[in-house]
């Protein structure tokens, strides 16, 4: 992925607070809806539309990047090494919004770019194995292919590579969008404790999840010996291909 320019040009989507800003080794955007910093650009990734490639030099993107205007509503092609959603597509209400998420990420991607996921699940490792292998064909068939997946006890992560420049045709008739579900997705408005969804307030289990989360980013700090987060004493699972064994 390092190129001459020695930077490797990365995008958060749904960026917190920029914290791979820090890191002199990436040229990082940091982009969300509504940004908490001012280092992150104002983007609602979703409607973001997507222009031709740009036919530059290497050092041309970077200072391209360098100087990108706030708010962001267009960018070219194959402008990203590294596209990372960190706990953000499971805020997406639907699996379709998800799709369109990682089609646009694979748009963006340059050819062998990498797509990193890092998704919430408080359940033990094996209890959502047909959910992550349903994710792992849906994301596959935009044209990446999984080579890494890891369980934390509180978060799935997942690494993929682009393969190809163009996604299979007729994807969406084939139900592949459906495929990027979460279990939420099946809960129905009487299931829910409250009636108006757009009053909806995370319960304390949710709050819990969320911050242990947080605590396994990469930020914190980790005992690769141990297995265990020296900030939470979490336990960590490290798997390869193929995803979980199912028994």
């Amino acid at each position: 992925l390092l190129q001459a320019s020695g930077k490797i040009r990365l995008l958060d989507v749904g960026s917190c607070f920029n914290p791979f800003l820090k890191f002199e080794e990436f040229l990082t955007v940091g982009i969300d809806i509504v940004p908490a910093v001012e280092s992150v650009y104002k983007c609602d990734f979703l409607n973001l539309q997507l222009q031709q490639p740009l036919q530059l030099a290497q050092d041309a993107i970077d200072a391209f990047l360098k100087q990108l205007k706030n708010p962001i509503d267009s960018l070219p092609g194959e402008l990203f090494h590294v596209v990372v959603f960190s706990l953000l597509l499971s805020y997406f209400p639907s699996p379709y919004q998800r799709w369109i998420c990682c089609k646009k990420a694979h748009e963006l991607l340059v050819l062998n770019g990498l797509l990193l996921i890092i998704t919430p699940d408080s359940s033990h490792q094996n209890r959502h194995a047909m959910m992550m292998k349903s994710w792992k064909i849906a994301i596959e068939s935009l044209g990446f292919k999984r080579f890494k997946y890891s369980k934390f006890s509180h978060m799935h992560l997942m690494a993929f590579r682009k393969i190809s420049l163009k996604t299979t045709s007729d994807l969406v008739s084939r139900n592949y969008p459906g495929m990027l579900y979460i279990p939420q997705d099946f809960h129905s408005v009487e299931d829910e404790e409250y009636s108006n969804p757009s009053c909806y307030v995370r319960s304390d289990i949710e709050d819990e999840q969320l911050a242990y989360g947080f605590m396994e980013l990469p930020d914190a700090p980790y005992d690769s010996d141990s297995g265990e987060s020296q900030a939470s004493s979490i336990p960590f699972y490290e798997l390869e291909d193929p995803i979980l064994l199912l028994s």
